[in-house]
C-alpha cells in the first residue's frame, strides 16, 4: 500500500477560502520582516577624577586646630615651663577662686588635651603638648585643694620659689604635716582636751551654754595654754552672762 506524497514543508499554507475560488492565485501569508530590538547606546565609560583638595593653611598642617598665635604661645610656654609656677602655668591671678581654677584648667584641657594629637606626625610638638598637658594637671591637682593651694602660695612667694615650684613627694608629706598641725591648733593635742572640746562646740551648736562652759574649762585642764578653747570659753561666759542679764539675774544676791 501507498502513502500519497507529501507537500514540501517549505511551502506557505493555504487559505482554505482561496482552494474554492477559481482564478484567484492562492493567498499567502505576508511575511513580516524581523525587527531586533533596541539597544541604547552606551557611553564609554570616562573615569571620575575627584577635585583636588587645596593644601591645608601652615597652622592646620603642624597641629589641629592650633591657629599661629596659639602654637606660638604653646612653644612659648614650654620654653620657659621649669620657671613657672602652677598659677602661671593655668594663666592665673595668684588671688584665683576655686571656681576660677577650674575654668581654666578646662580651658587648658580643651586646647592642649594629647588625644587631640594623637595622629599627628610631628613627634616634636606632640612632645610639647605632653609636657604642657602634664603640668596643667599638676597644677590643678594642686590649687583646686585648698590646704594645698595656701602652702604652694606661701612656697611660691617666699626665697626659695625656685625650689617649691613642682610639687613632689615632699611637698606632699609636708602639706599634711601642716595640716594635722593646723588641726591640732584648732582642737588640741591632747586626746582628753580635744573630747572636751568637741563636746564644747556639740553644745554650743545646741545652746546649752553652761554644758559648753563645763566641758571647756575641762578641756583646759588638759591643755590650759590652748588659745582656741579659752577663746571657746570666753564666748560661752559672755553668752551666760548676757542670757543672764536678760532674766534679770544679775540683781540676785550671790
Amino acid at each position: 500500500m501507498s502513502l500519497p506524497a507529501l507537500a514540501p514543508s517549505d511551502l506557505p499554507p493555504r487559505h482554505p477560502a482561496a482552494a474554492t475560488v477559481p482564478g484567484i492565485p492562492p493567498m499567502t501569508a505576508p511575511r513580516v520582516p524581523a525587527i531586533s530590538p533596541m539597544v541604547p547606546p552606551i557611553a564609554p565609560a570616562v573615569p571620575s577624577i575627584a577635585p583636588m583638595a587645596p593644601p591645608p593653611p601652615p597652622s592646620a598642617a603642624k597641629g589641629p586646630g592650633l591657629d599661629e598665635h596659639q602654637l606660638a604661645d604653646l612653644q612659648s610656654r614650654c620654653a620657659k615651663l621649669d620657671q613657672l609656677d602652677y598659677f602661671e602655668v593655668l594663666l592665673l591671678e595668684r588671688t584665683a577662686t576655686p571656681a576660677d581654677i577650674k575654668k581654666a584648667f578646662y580651658r587648658e584641657s580643651r586646647t592642649y588635651h594629647p588625644d587631640r594629637f594623637f595622629h599627628i606626625d610631628d613627634k616634636q610638638l606632640k612632645e610639647q603638648v605632653h609636657e604642657l598637658y602634664k603640668r596643667v594637671t599638676e597644677a590643678y591637682y594642686v590649687l583646686r585643694d585648698d590646704t594645698k593651694r595656701k602652702k604652694y602660695l606661701v612656697d611660691v612667694t617666699g626665697a626659695e620659689r625656685a625650689q617649691k615650684l613642682r610639687f613632689t613627694e615632699a611637698s606632699e608629706s609636708e602639706t599634711k604635716a601642716a595640716a594635722k598641725k593646723e588641726q591640732e591648733e584648732q582642737i588640741g593635742t591632747h586626746p582628753k582636751g580635744r573630747q572636751f572640746y568637741q563636746q564644747s562646740q556639740k553644745d554650743i551648736d545646741a545652746g546649752n551654754w553652761s554644758a559648753a562652759e563645763r566641758n571647756l574649762k575641762m578641756a583646759l585642764t588638759y591643755e590650759p595654754s590652748n588659745p582656741r578653747y579659752k577663746e571657746s570659753l570666753a564666748e560661752a561666759q559672755k553668752r551666760l552672762s548676757e542670757e543672764a542679764k536678760a532674766k534679770g539675774d544679775s540683781f540676785k544676791i550671790r
